[in-house]
């Protein structure tokens, strides 16, 4: 795909996004310029209306029950937030179980995953009473029985992750519905019958469900209803009562990219689940994640060096780079970049955009297009990087990881404040 260089994508930036008197680009009625000055860069920036609009909308398509899955962003905000919306939340980490209590998610609202859960992990989930347990190997179950046997807390219910031999169009990284995963029983190897037998004979009526996984960023729907129909045999056969189909819908991240709505999404699997016999009073739900946050946020970078090198390319280096979003580096992922000075400039420079660490491979945007007058200084911004951005940051090259921010109405708040030398220096005796 050619980079476009119009100025920037309307679908691509937050809901609430706007111009200032000056032109600049504001988000939730506050300037991303002054914001930077106020916060400094990199910055995460996240329009809280987005965010709120998305997670009603994942209610209003799936219905009770449907979960925000955490991995793609996660903070006490935004924790808070999903719950206060009437999502269920998917935590796939003792790490992640905690922020989501500390926000003061009600435990019951919680859904554990994991392909190798500890005990410790398992132990800490049915204490705080977690509402449900995707259990994922053989080996788990020996782990749950004994934590459940030593437990004080309520008994969770448990769903039995099946993979469904569906393989996604997407990066091999983020596939995990084919045979070949580290998650799940496979349906075809009577694996997820076995586990399903165990789980009744042990549990009882505590064995409620089935949960799928196919990967993420998916665009093709049609990967849903194969899922679908996959799956729904196992939930005939095993008489359950719930049946989760996972999260994983793609998001536009580029200029000519568009991507299904949710409630697109939720129509195309109730019709598959219909035709496939889909028992009446099944509860049908979902995990969206990036579908949820990725455009509610944007990432400001300062830009403090342009290299051109002559018949080759342009180099753009920001103050940020692979430990505040690695998927670049990862997948190969693509994005945008503009100027928040100037969001309806036309970008006619082609250049790359790239990070401050010591990688040939750090790059933030490898075929930018800029505005023509771009200078040291500037302010330069990533748009949709609102999911596994942050969630994914580290402090390579012992780079204190950014501020997170929230906007909202005119005002804006700092959810995770930004790190520091001493925050890096803490841990080491």
């Amino acid at each position: 795909m050619t980079p476009s260089t119009a100025p920037i994508a309307r679908h691509l930036l937050p809901l609430t996004a706007g111009r200032g008197p000056a032109g600049a680009l504001t988000v939730g009625g506050v300037d991303l310029v002054k914001l930077a000055g106020t916060y400094g860069t990199p910055l995460f920036v996240y329009d809280e209306e987005h965010l709120r609009a998305r997670c009603r909308e994942a209610v209003a398509a799936f219905g009770p029950g449907v979960a925000y899955g955490t991995k793609a962003f996660l903070c006490k905000a935004m924790a808070a937030l999903a719950a206060e919306e009437g999502m269920h939340l998917d935590v796939s980490s003792g790490g992640e179980l905690a922020v989501a209590l500390a926000a003061g998610v009600p435990a019951d609202l919680l859904v554990l995953h994991g392909n190798n859960k500890s005990a410790e992990e398992l132990a800490a989930a049915i204490e705080a009473g977690v509402g449900r347990i995707v259990v994922d190997s053989f080996d788990e179950i020996e782990r749950l029985s004994a934590a459940l046997g030593a437990a004080a807390g309520p008994f969770p219910r448990l769903l039995v992750r099946v993979t469904p031999g569906i393989e996604a169009h997407t990066h091999e990284y983020v596939m995990t519905g084919q045979e070949d995963s580290k998650f799940g029983f496979s349906l075809a190897s009577g694996a997820a019958d076995e586990a399903a037998s165990e789980l009744r004979a042990r549990f009882q009526a505590r064995f409620v469900g089935a949960h799928a996984h196919v990967g993420s960023q998916i665009f093709r729907t049609d990967v849903y209803a194969r899922e679908v129909e996959a799956v729904v045999p196992f939930v005939r056969r095993h008489g359950l009562a719930e049946c989760c189909i996972g999260g994983g819908l793609g998001v536009a991240y580029l200029d000519g990219e568009h991507a299904p709505a949710l409630s697109e999404w939720a129509e195309v699997v109730r019709k598959a689940a219909a035709a496939a016999g889909m028992p009446k009073g099944v509860r049908l739900t979902a995990e969206p994640g990036r579908a949820i946050v990725a455009a509610a946020g944007i990432t400001l970078y300062r830009v403090g060096t342009i290299k051109e090198l002559p018949g080759l390319r342009t180099y753009v280096a920001v103050d940020g780079g692979m430990s505040d979003n690695p998927r670049p580096v990862l997948y190969g992922s693509g994005y945008e970049a503009f100027l928040p000075r100037a969001p309806d400039a036309e970008r006619p420079v082609a250049a790359r955009v790239v990070g401050k660490h010591c990688e040939s491979g750090d790059v933030v945007v490898d075929d930018a297009r800029l505005p023509a007058d771009l200078a040291v200084g500037d302010l330069l911004a990533t748009p949709v990087t609102g999911a596994y951005g942050f969630a994914m940051a580290s402090n390579y090259n012992r780079v204190p990881r950014p501020a997170v921010v929230f906007v909202l109405n005119g005002s804006s708040r700092v959810v995770v404040r930004r790190e520091t030398v001493d925050d890096l220096l803490r841990l080491e005796p």
